[in-house]
């Protein structure tokens, strides 16, 4: 979900663009997996630990927080390395907050597995910022939309797989015992694959990208500011990106009470699956939808729908609350895009400066899950809901009222 700058190709056209693009989206596919992979360490932390759910909302914070903290550094990064050596550094260093978890469950300290998480999300960031600019031009810039889309399809099916994987090899793995040592083999799996993801990339050719430093003269952020749709948008953002991951990482414990699933660990930690696979079916749907209604509508109609369906699940119990927030997934599916492209819309020379803003507001996925932890030791898990609820109603808002544009813009925005 990170931003990216525009690049140049040199040295001509791409050569095996359908080979390298297979390539680029294994990138897409990884982060989406690791960063699915925190709804099930979450609860494993949380019993091992003995936390309670603040605490084990600092997974997240640290995970999400990187984005926030790291991001600006991996831009400069990129323009003094490139994006190829970029994709190659973002690798190693997920590999090696992969690498960090084995010290981590050896010494038994939660601080250390805090400290892999953001490691790792530190290069989960510097390899989004590499990689969006590659998928951008493997291909006809007319089609690159098209691409970048198929791209982040791919990445809502690591989403998808990545809570299957961690429920097989970290809840299967202890079997009633409850272990640090039970993330051993997971991170150790992950961390092999991704150097071997590296050195693919070092291995195959893959074309040059520059950054375009012929631009005239830079924005001020004084300009930017005076947008505020814009604006809006990146609170908007820093809402759906919080609700969608607080949603996530409360799944295993919220379907695990007595009085709505009565899960095991196990079994709780499978369900989180269905969220984010209907996340990715959602994406397609929405796509579609979009074509023929408003994207504002299409906003609008979806936060709707998610409030409705966090309502029904606090006051419901059973499959039906189960099944009434997992739905929620399929409505979040084309918020991000959708407010990504309505915040920068008529934005012109300051895109770029727009985008970074939104891009940084991702921190929302670090707030909200402890906002909503602290809810739940006050009250309760169901009753925490209420914490993304909130995010939803505000999104709701800017689809119809928070847009502030120029007539034309705005005639474009509610056209399909």
């Amino acid at each position: 979900m990170a931003g990216f700058q525009t690049g140049q190709v040199t040295g001509g056209q791409v050569n095996g663009g359908h080979f390298a693009f297979a390539a680029m989206t294994t990138l897409f596919f990884i982060w989406g997996f690791i960063t699915a992979l925190n709804d099930i360490l979450i609860p494993h932390l949380k019993e091992v630990f003995s936390l309670n759910y603040t605490q084990a909302m600092l997974v997240q914070f640290c995970f999400f927080g990187a984005y926030f903290i790291v991001s600006p550094f991996a831009g400069m990064l990129i323009e003094k390395i490139g994006y190829r050596r970029g994709i190659i550094t973002g690798l190693c260093t997920i590999a090696a907050g992969c690498a960090l978890f084995y010290p981590a469950a050896e010494v038994k300290v939660y601080g250390v597995f805090l400290l892999a998480l953001f490691v790792l999300a530190a290069g989960i960031t510097v390899l989004q910022v590499s990689a969006n600019p590659y998928v951008a031009i493997l291909g006809p810039e007319k089609t690159s939309a098209s691409r970048l889309n198929l791209a982040q399809a791919v990445n809502s099916l690591g989403h998808t797989l990545g809570p299957l994987f961690g429920t097989v090899l970290i809840f299967g793995a202890v079997g009633a015992a409850i272990s640090a040592d039970a993330v051993k083999l997971p991170y150790l799996i992950l961390a092999g694959a991704t150097v071997l993801v590296a050195l693919l990339f070092k291995a195959i050719k893959l074309p040059d990208i520059h950054a375009d430093l012929q631009q005239q003269a830079k924005p001020s952020w004084s300009e930017v500011l005076e947008h505020r749709q814009l604006m809006f948008g990146v609170l908007a953002i820093f809402l759906y990106v919080g609700a969608e991951v607080a949603i996530g990482s409360f799944l295993v414990n919220y379907f695990a009470e007595a009085h709505i699933g009565n899960l095991s660990a196990k079994q709780a930690g499978a369900m989180v699956s269905y969220y984010w696979g209907a996340a990715m079916i959602g994406r397609f749907i929405g796509a579609a939808l979009t074509r023929v209604i408003a994207p504002i509508y299409v906003l609008a109609g979806n936060a709707t729908l998610a409030i409705c369906l966090i309502i029904l699940s606090i006051n419901s119990v059973g499959e039906l609350a189960m099944w009434s927030i997992l739905a929620v997934g399929f409505f979040n599916s084309i918020m991000f895009p959708t407010i990504f492209s309505l915040a920068i819309g008529g934005l012109g020379r300051l895109t770029s400066r727009g985008s970074g803003l939104l891009c940084m507001a991702i921190v929302g996925g670090a707030i909200l899950p402890l906002l909503q932890g602290i809810v739940a030791d006050q009250s309760s898990v169901q009753i925490s809901f209420i914490v993304p609820m909130c995010a939803y109603l505000y999104i709701g808002w800017y689809a119809l009222y928070g847009v502030k544009a120029s007539p034309k813009i705005q005639a474009a925005q509610v056209q399909p």
